[in-house]
């Protein structure tokens, strides 16, 4: 129904300069889709009172109304192009009228919870970076047409917003603040089983995913009762968020699930020292994937009785300390949390395991956050008793997770079923608490069984096949120069040439990433794989240069060019991953920095190699 409608949006935002990734386009779109769902609202409630015989007080001033600025209407209920703001005034409307009398709303507020300050709120954190007027009003044009007044419409529009979060989630290095994949998610949900009167706390909020699952979760048990829907929608979903666009998207997101007045508070979390949480200050539920590699300075570390700069271990102990007794958690932490062996993370697991029973633990593959670059585990607990018993399943989807290859809602069914009596399987074990190191408390993974037995080729047979292709390419390379020569290198041959390079590049980087998941690599083998990423990387934005050149467009300079241009052809779907790749490519010739190495292998394998493959096979339908 509104899916055109959205796609219409994206297509005039990227005309404009200040719009160059898929967070400024869902920004863009989240502020313009408040101010009409607002709009909507008052219409509603004005109704409501009509029919009552009382007289509603809107919240907004008349000009500030999206009736009145944004769509106004003849008699007739259609748009009225006369008084339609357009171009350089309607411009000037939004940057110096509106934009200011919006923030104004959160001085007025009666406290944070209310629709007042969060209107307040967002128009004073974020930025109309729509600079043409024109642009605007045709982005206006395209927002009108949705409409929030059905549960079928808002299940609609709650889909296509999702789907925005989640190519943010795929745009490279910022894109997991935002997006935990959902089907993981809904796996976190249904072990905790929240139930109706229980309240759900998500102190990183991110794009409210969590607290969306749990409400679409709770909403499908059925046979509920007015105090049932009310409970849901005032007194149920909690959470804090520092920053500013996830702040603005976790209540545009969550307003279009259904929740029309979200209890999300715009703070930094952490900055709240733990000795000043009280009873009445605790949840029933925690459900949270905080931030993964943040550090925080030493004045917040000084809130927390664990000190230590890992953002994601602080939150850790914030949830612990905001859980009722008896209370429940389901939080994603990196693998690491398990055996690091440093003073905070022993601290760390003592703490969980003694004020908590820490009854399951969900070790997740590699590639399960797109970009991340990390792999991790969540931890199931609840708090109140020392843990005896912890039962542990490591997922193996027999697949290399990718953003071709995500995660879904079949991979974690076994996990789901096993979970419910902590049954042992190829892929799932228990360790008795008693049996930790009381020293370390190591936690790390460990599977007893030695999981299902997968065939790979042999290490010997993929380094025997890595050194012919290394032979034979000086002779490739020579023909492909007598090919160019002898052709002139017309677009047409010079696009598909280079595309065959590519080709063979790409295989021998697969190569070495397919060994990759059989052993680890040695330190020359790690300097193999970051070579032929620079290879690979080379030739394809060239082969995108070069495509574009046959198709007429000319003028491309380098390899942002390049990618920008694709981009917006639709060559390439992420964009910010391979603008990403760029920058890491520049850090290559650094690799004697073992840390820039090492994060550089972990990104080629999970996150650039998959991105090369989908490329490949676009390209293939184009020869």
């Amino acid at each position: 129904m509104f899916k055109q409608a959205f796609k219409n949006i994206d297509d005039v935002i990227w005309k404009e300069a200040g719009c160059a990734s898929e967070l400024d386009y869902t920004e863009q779109t989240s502020w313009l889709l408040f101010l009409k769902f607002l709009d909507g609202l008052e219409q509603d409630k004005a109704m409501e009172a009509e029919l009552e015989g009382k007289k509603y007080a809107f919240i907004l001033d008349l000009p500030y109304r999206w009736e009145n600025w944004a769509a106004p209407k003849d008699n007739d209920g259609k748009p009225d192009h006369n008084k339609a703001l357009t171009g350089d005034d309607l411009r000037d409307f939004v940057d110096r009228e509106l934009f200011p009398y919006l923030h104004g709303f959160k001085q007025k507020a009666d406290g944070p919870n209310t629709i007042e300050y969060k209107i307040g709120e967002i128009f004073g954190e974020i930025k109309n970076k729509i600079h043409s007027g024109y642009n605007l009003r045709e982005i206006i044009d395209h927002i009108d047409e949705l409409r929030f007044r059905s549960q079928t419409e808002k299940h609609e529009l709650s889909h296509l917003y999702e789907a925005k979060i989640k190519n943010m989630g795929n745009a490279g290095r910022n894109g997991g603040e935002y997006y935990t994949p959902r089907p993981l998610i809904r796996a976190i949900v249904q072990v905790v089983q929240p139930k109706i009167g229980e309240s759900i706390y998500d102190g990183a909020v991110g794009s409210a995913g969590f607290l969306c699952e749990a409400f679409d979760y709770l909403t499908a048990q059925g046979n509920l009762t007015t105090g049932d829907h009310n409970i849901l929608q005032t007194r149920t979903f909690y959470g804090k968020e520092k920053k500013s666009l996830a702040y603005v998207i976790a209540i545009m997101n969550m307003i279009l699930h259904g929740i029309e007045t979200p209890n999300i508070i715009h703070t930094n979390t952490l900055a709240e020292n733990l000795a000043d949480i009280q009873d009445k200050d605790r949840y029933d539920i925690v459900l949270a994937n905080p931030p993964f590699g943040g550090k925080e300075r030493k004045e917040v570390q000084q809130n927390f009785p664990i000190r230590t700069g890992e953002t994601a271990f602080l939150f850790l102990q914030h949830f612990i300390k905001m859980l009722r007794a008896g209370g429940r958690g389901g939080v994603v932490i990196k693998n690491t949390f398990l055996s690091n062996t440093d003073n905070a993370s022993v601290s760390l697991r003592k703490l969980l395991l003694e004020s908590c029973n820490l009854h399951t633990i969900l070790d997740c593959p590699g590639g399960t956050f797109q970009g991340a670059g990390v792999k991790t585990v969540v931890l199931f607990f609840e708090k109140g008793a020392p843990t005896r018993k912890t039962w542990y399943y490591q997922l193996e989807p027999g697949r290399n997770m990718g953003k071709t290859n995500p995660l879904n809602d079949a991979d974690l069914a076994e996990f789901i079923e096993l979970q419910q009596t902590n049954a042992d399987s190829p892929k799932s074990w228990s360790v008795d608490a008693a049996t930790i190191d009381p020293a370390t408390f190591d936690l790390s993974v460990k599977n007893p069984n030695g999981g299902e037995a997968i065939i790979h080729r042999s290490p010997q047979d993929i380094m025997d096949e890595i050194a012919a292709l290394d032979a034979e390419r000086p002779m490739c390379l020579e023909i492909s120069k007598n090919y160019y020569q002898e052709l002139f290198m017309t677009e047409d041959i010079r696009w598909k040439q280079r595309f065959e390079n590519y080709k063979l590049a790409l295989y021998q980087l697969t190569l070495a990433v397919e060994l990759s998941r059989q052993r680890p690599l040695s330190n020359l083998e790690k300097q193999g794989v970051i070579q032929g990423f620079e290879f690979v990387h080379e030739l394809a934005w060239n082969v995108l240069k070069d495509y574009l050149a046959y198709e007429g467009i000319q003028g491309i300079v380098g390899s942002r060019g390049a990618v920008r241009e694709a981009f917006k052809r639709g060559l390439i779907e992420d964009g910010e991953t391979w603008m990403d790749m760029i920058e890491k490519r520049n850090l290559s010739s650094h690799t004697y920095n073992l840390e820039i190495a090492e994060a550089l292998i972990v990104a080629i394998i999970n996150t650039y190699h998959p991105e090369f493959l989908a490329l490949q096979e676009d390209m293939q339908h184009k020869e």
